[in-house]
């Protein structure tokens, strides 16, 4: 019986084990089956097509307004143009057509922006270069920095045909360096672009002739669907850097003698070619929602075949391309009656134009209301026959149309071809603007292209569901009304200085049009959804006219006081400088505080800290925000407040991504830097401060501070028998010195100096600060550090006590503040030791720009000055590191 009983126990515990693997099959294979049927989002497109096409909101406006991008052959490619037409068609190597679409500024390019040498970018085809530049402009448009999808599984679908670049590769050779091979072969073009992207999903390049570019978005389609990749480019370019494709059609007799598409129309005589790239960025519908990317479109279904036996080689295949539209329609899961409008191959040709409309007319065309017929157009009306390019270009065409719920006319229609039978079912030439149908429903299209090999492609895109009243960020003209920030930076950046003011001419042309965008919204895209490249500019202002005046004077090459520029050059480390008490100003911070939560929070903090331990009836936040400037002149709130201020920034900046690499101090600002660098708590860091300003604040006053313009060495003879009342407080420069103690021995030795000739400065102080007078604080002080729980630094930070790198084992120590409250302010040095620590830009956290000024001049480090505490505070100047300045020189 016991046996018995085992047996069943375990025989009970097989089942459960046995039941619960089913049930997660059974769950990861639903996963898969819901993955495999997902759409695809379009979240971003980047397209060049004929009329000077340079983005999708330029190619809307051409097709909207009906524009006829044709134009005589290009002067600018080194073609024979007296000796390349030929009106008669039996003319061998010549072309009886002089038109096309063409790109303007095909060869125009900016090897650097992608690390390619000159050399290189000269033996690479143009389509290649094209591919480079649509891929960083589509990541960009969908707000992804290009930079960040380094080892990212981001594929690379890239329709590509060859078009006979350069001279031959034995030729190139002898003076291509190497590059001949790479840069010509199709096959690398995707390659180049995950190579100089970082990407480490598929790259691949399809070459079907004209259907290249659908047939590469459906193999995006599937690669992100079976995970292979996260985000896909797909899509094609075609730029004719020979007209050997004008000579041979010319033989075929294939070429419409005026250029031109008529696509479907009586008038067809034949197709015109065009050059053009476009990309659309693809994701997974649910990741696209997740990380909050605009959803354009979806890719609902898609399907390619092959015509097999037709009747000949090149010949379409009507029965193959209803074939393709069927299992396109399976793919989405939609019948006919679904599906609006389809943009078609539609190439003009007399033999191609009635095979597709049929195959439309037998499918679409069947089982639709009368008053809903399908809607047929074709872009290659507008700016020819792109080829590899033309099923993107299609697709970025119907994506607008969606979104702006207006179908587009067709060009150079008369009336459609009597080569049709139109009655045999319900389809309509699109021969003006016409609404969208209004269905009920998401609005849908078809996209077909064919390929000379006999590759069919079929592709069905759907409305946004996002314009389908699903929650959806503000758009333009219907937004929150701004958050009061008192400046708004507009950041701009480029590989040259030529490039960054080319990008604020581009900017500054699509805010100008767009008078309801946000200057916060323009900034946080600028700032955080592009790139940082080497030459950097921020423009600075308090409205829309302020920020776009600046942007004007930048484009121009102007200087500005709204406008900071520069070059990062070698870049380096950051460090973070904390300034001395000297700066503060009636309301530092407020500006900040009533906008950013975060510095809301920290300020706060610091001050219930701060309060805690200063035994006075005032709170730091009400003196700091209050208009009493004498009052926040007192050490006590001075030094109290500034360290709450600049808790408040460090703790901004990092939620804003921006983190030290070294941090420094300047006296009081030493103690938050050691918070910073993790040696004291908050709570620790700001007993200490408090402490030292009460102690400090409650000695007799009547000292003294004077600034000298000169060096440590020269003044230092000066204090010889008066050592015991005056002392150097700080060394700032190289000629920067302030000496400190007794008033009368002061004014003696200012005397003496400006005998010789140096100028000096008395500082508007209460106390002599680290001098002798400040020794009958000095034991009370000690005190109070020794309860101190010290920790080792989490990063680097630097002594401004004894000038060098600190591993812990000085400021980590009670003795340590108290020489620091008595002894001199070694800020040049420091400064120094920070360009050993491969420091190449500073950030100053404070209420002014002070120290901005003294680092350039220490150390010769590229300041990039404070973050400005609050514009509404004083504005005492600039200086070159575009700091807000006030008083330069910080002396404790």
């Amino acid at each position: 019986m016991e046996i018995t009983m085992a047996n069943e126990e375990k025989l009970f515990g097989y089942l459960k084990k046995v039941t619960a693997d089913l049930h997660q099959t059974r769950q990861r294979l639903l996963a898969a089956e819901s993955r495999s049927q997902e759409p695809i989002a379009i979240v971003s497109a980047s397209c060049r097509l004929p009329g000077g096409v340079d983005s999708p909101e330029a190619l809307w406006q051409l097709v909207r307004t009906g524009t006829d991008a044709i134009s005589e052959f290009p002067a600018d490619r080194g073609w024979d143009l007296g000796r390349l037409y030929d009106p008669d068609p039996n003319h061998q190597g010549t072309s009886y057509t002089r038109a096309g679409g063409f790109l303007a500024g095909a060869g125009d390019f900016d090897p650097a922006m992608f690390g390619i040498s000159p050399r290189e970018a000269l033996a690479m085809d143009p389509q290649q270069r094209l591919l480079l530049e649509l891929s960083w402009e589509a990541l960009e448009r969908a707000g992804i920095d290009p930079t960040s999808l380094r080892g990212s599984k981001t594929g690379v679908f890239g329709g590509v045909t060859p078009q006979e670049y350069g001279p031959s590769l034995q030729e190139m050779s002898r003076n291509a360096g190497g590059f001949g091979l790479t840069g010509r072969m199709v096959s690398v073009a995707s390659g180049r672009v995950a190579y100089s992207f970082g990407f480490e999903g598929p790259a691949v390049t399809v070459d079907t002739a004209c259907s290249s570019s659908l047939v590469a978005l459906h193999l995006a389609c599937q690669s992100l669907r079976s995970g292979e990749c996260d985000l896909a480019l797909a899509g094609g370019v075609t730029v004719m850097a020979t007209p050997a494709t004008f000579v041979e059609f010319s033989r075929q007799r294939g070429l419409a003698p005026d250029g031109r598409c008529k696509s479907f129309a009586a008038a067809a005589d034949g197709t015109g070619w065009g050059e053009g790239a476009g990309l659309v960025l693809l994701e997974r519908l649910s990741d696209a929602r997740r990380n909050g990317h605009e959803v354009l479109a979806v890719v609902r279904g898609s399907a390619v075949n092959q015509d097999g036996a037709s009747n000949g080689l090149t010949a379409p295949n009507g029965p193959s391309q209803q074939r393709v539209i069927t299992q396109a329609l399976a793919s989405a899961g939609l019948s006919v009656s679904d599906v609006d409008a389809v943009e078609a191959h539609g190439t003009g040709t007399t033999l191609g134009d009635p095979i597709e409309a049929q195959a439309l007319i037998a499918t679409y065309g069947q089982g639709r209301e009368k008053d809903r017929p399908l809607w047929l157009g074709s872009v290659k009306s507008n700016i020819g026959h792109t080829q590899a390019a033309a099923g993107v270009a299609g697709v970025i065409k119907m994506v607008l149309a969606m979104r702006h719920g207006q179908l587009p006319a067709t060009l150079h229609v008369d009336e459609p071809t009597s080569a049709v039978d139109w009655s045999a079912g319900s389809v309509r030439l699109l021969t003006e603007n016409t609404p969208w149908p209004d269905s009920g429903r998401p609005c849908r299209v078809g996209v077909s292209s064919f390929g000379i090999s006999g590759t069919n492609a079929h592709v069905i895109l759907e409305q946004s569901p996002v314009e389908q009243g699903e929650p959806a960020g503000p758009v333009e003209g219907e937004r929150e009304p701004d958050v009061a920030v008192p400046v708004v930076p507009w950041v701009l950046s480029g590989k040259t200085p030529e490039a960054a003011r080319a990008q604020a001419e581009r900017v500054h042309s699509h805010i100008e049009d767009r008078p309801g965008l946000s200057p916060v919204d323009v900034a946080y895209s600028l700032g955080m959804t592009r790139a940082a490249l080497d030459e950097r500019a921020v423009v600075l202002g308090s409205d829309r006219a302020a920020l776009l005046t600046g942007l004007r004077a930048f484009a121009d090459g102007c200087d500005a006081p709204e406008v900071v520029s520069g070059s990062v050059g070698l870049g380096g480390r950051v460090g973070f400088v904390f300034s001395g008490q000297g700066g503060q100003w009636p309301g530092m911070g407020r500006g900040l505080y009533s906008v950013f939560p975060v510095f809301a929070d920290a300020f706060d903090e610091a001050c219930a800290e701060l309060d805690a331990h200063l035994g006075q009836e005032l709170r730091v936040r009400d003196v700091v925000f209050g208009s009493q400037a004498w009052l926040l002149d007192r050490t006590v709130w001075a030094q109290s407040g500034l360290f709450a201020l600049q808790i408040g920034l460090l703790r901004l900046l990092g939620s804003w991504g921006v983190r030290p690499d070294v941090v420094l101090g300047h006296s009081v600002g030493e103690l938050a830097a050691v918070h910073a660098a993790g040696v004291l708590s908050l709570s620790e860091a700001a007993r200490l401060v408090a402490g030292r300003a009460r102690l400090m604040q409650a000695l007799p006053s009547g000292g003294a501070m004077l600034a000298v313009a000169t060096g440590e060495f020269q003044v230092d003879p000066l204090l010889d028998g008066v050592r015991d009342r005056i002392g150097i407080a700080a060394v700032n420069g190289p000629e920067s010195v302030v000496l400190s103690g007794d008033r009368e021995l002061l004014t003696e030795i200012a005397d003496r100096l400006h005998d010789q000739g140096c100028r000096t400065r008395w500082l508007r102080v209460s106390h002599a600060f680290h001098s002798p007078h400040m020794e009958p604080m000095l034991e009370e002080f000690a005190q109070i550090s020794r309860g101190r729980e010290y920790h080792a630094p989490e990063l680097p930070i630097i002594s401004t006590l004894i000038g060098e790198l600190d591993g812990g084992r000085v400021m980590g120590t009670p003795e340590y503040w108290v020489r620091q409250v008595r002894e001199p302010v070694r800020f040049a040095e420091g400064v120094q030791a920070l360009v050993g620590q491969g420091v190449g830009t500073i950030v100053e956290l404070g209420p002014d720009g002070a120290l901005s000024t003294l680092v350039e001049e220490c150390g010769g480090i590229r300041a990039g000055g404070r973050d400005p505490a609050d514009a509404q505070g004083p504005r005492r100047g600039a200086n070159r590191a575009g700091s807000f300045g006030a008083d330069p020189h910080p002396w404790w």
